[in-house]
C-alpha cells in the first residue's frame, strides 16, 4: 500500500451538524479526523444558508475559523444546474431562471465562493429537463449551457464538477458521460455517485457500468450508498422527498467494493487528472444522508457521519486504497 497515492476524504460537513453551525461542523470534521470539508449550508451567525448566499462578513468569519480548526474546503457545494432548463410548467417546483442571468449572477457568485474559501472544485448539476421529456433530446442545449460554465470557472482557475443525478438531463452515467463529451472542456470534469445511481432502481451490476461509463470524463467521487429493502424496478422520475433508505458505503445496494477494486488502479490517472486542474489529489467526499436526504440537503448528524465515515474506510482498508486521517503528529503541529 505505501506506493499507492492516496485518496483524499472529505465531506459536506453541514451533514455532521444538528443545527448546521459552523462551530458544530468544524469540530465534527476535527474530532473525525478529516483535513476537507465540502461547503452547503452553514450557520456562520447569521441563521442557516447556502454558500451562494453567505455575506461578506460570515466569508470572513468561516475562512479564519477553517484555519482554526485545521481545515481545507475540497469544493463548493454548490446548486449550479440545478434548475429548469426550458421555461416550461411541467407540474414541478424547480426554478427557471434564463441562462443568460444565470451565467452572469448565480456561476459567477459560485466562483467567487471557491476563490474566497480557496478551493479549486465547485459542484454542479446538468438542468432539468421537462417532466415527461426524455432526457436525450435536451443534450445540445445542456452541452452548449455546461459548455459556457466551465469556461468562466476556467477563466478562474476552477474546476466545474457534474454530479450524477436523477430527474436531470444527466441522471446516468452514459448521459453524463454523453454530455462531457459533448462539452470537451478541460474544466469540466463529472462526479459518480452511486446511491444516486441505485435511487432510480438501477443494480449493483448497472451502477458498475455506469461507474465505468463515467471513467474518461471522472473528476471525484461522492459516497454514500442506498439499500431499498423494496426494489421495484427502474423509476422514471424519482421523489427525492420520501427517499429514506441511505446507509453506509459498506451496507448497501450499490457495490463499493466492487467500484473501489476497479478505482484502485485508476487512481494514478485520476490523481494527474485532478492535480492538473490544481485540486491537491482525488477527492472521496462524503453525502452520507443516512438520517435523511432530499432535493436539496441531505442529513446524517455527527454521530452518523462517524457510522459513514468508519463505513467509507472499511470498504477503503478491504480493497488496499491508502488514505489519511489526521494523527498526533498533526495535533503536535498545531500547538
Amino acid at each position: 500500500m505505501t506506493d499507492r497515492i492516496p485518496v483524499l476524504l472529505s465531506g459536506f460537513a453541514d451533514e455532521a451538524a444538528n443545527e448546521k453551525l459552523a462551530v458544530q461542523q468544524y469540530s465534527a470534521f476535527a474530532a473525525l479526523g478529516l483535513r476537507y470539508y465540502s461547503m452547503r449550508f452553514v450557520d456562520a451567525g447569521e441563521g442557516i444558508k447556502n454558500v451562494m448566499l453567505l455575506s461578506d462578513a460570515e466569508i470572513n468569519h468561516l475562512v479564519k475559523m477553517q484555519s482554526d480548526y485545521g481545515l481545507k474546503v475540497s469544493s463548493i457545494g454548490s446548486p449550479i444546474g440545478k434548475v429548469k432548463l426550458q421555461d416550461v410548467d411541467d407540474g414541478t417546483a424547480n426554478k427557471f431562471i434564463p441562462f443568460e442571468k444565470y451565467l452572469a449572477e448565480d456561476v459567477q457568485t459560485a466562483c467567487d465562493r471557491a476563490e474566497a474559501f480557496g478551493a479549486k472544485l465547485i459542484r454542479g448539476f446538468a438542468f432539468y429537463h421537462p417532466k415527461g421529456s426524455a432526457p436525450e433530446d435536451h443534450l445540445d442545449q445542456v452541452a452548449d449551457q455546461l459548455g459556457q460554465i466551465a469556461e468562466a470557472c476556467d477563466k478562474r482557475g476552477l474546476t466545474f464538477g457534474l454530479e450524477v443525478e436523477a430527474n436531470l438531463v444527466g441522471q446516468t452515467g452514459p448521459l453524463l458521460q454523453a454530455i462531457a463529451a459533448k462539452v470537451n472542456h478541460p474544466a469540466m470534469l463529472t462526479i459518480f455517485d452511486g446511491a444516486n445511481i441505485v435511487t432510480q432502481g438501477f443494480t449493483a451490476d448497472e451502477t458498475f457500468a455506469q461507474y465505468l461509463a463515467m471513467k474518461d470524463s471522472m473528476g471525484w467521487m461522492h459516497v454514500k450508498d442506498y439499500h431499498d429493502p423494496s426494489p421495484t424496478g427502474r423509476i422514471d422520475h424519482v421523489d427525492e422527498a420520501s427517499l429514506e433508505n441511505f446507509v453506509p458505503a459498506d451496507r448497501g445496494d450499490c457495490g463499493h467494493e466492487a467500484i473501489f477494486r476497479d478505482f484502485k488502479d485508476f487512481l494514478p490517472e485520476l490523481h494527474q487528472r485532478a492535480t492538473r486542474r490544481g485540486a491537491d489529489g482525488v477527492f472521496l467526499d462524503l453525502e452520507p444522508h443516512v438520517k435523511g436526504g432530499g432535493q436539496f440537503g441531505g442529513f446524517s448528524g455527527p454521530d452518523g457521519f462517524g457510522v459513514a465515515l468508519r463505513g467509507l474506510c472499511r470498504v477503503l482498508d478491504y480493497v488496499q486504497i491508502p488514505y489519511e486521517l489526521r494523527g498526533f503528529a498533526d495535533i503536535k503541529e498545531s500547538l
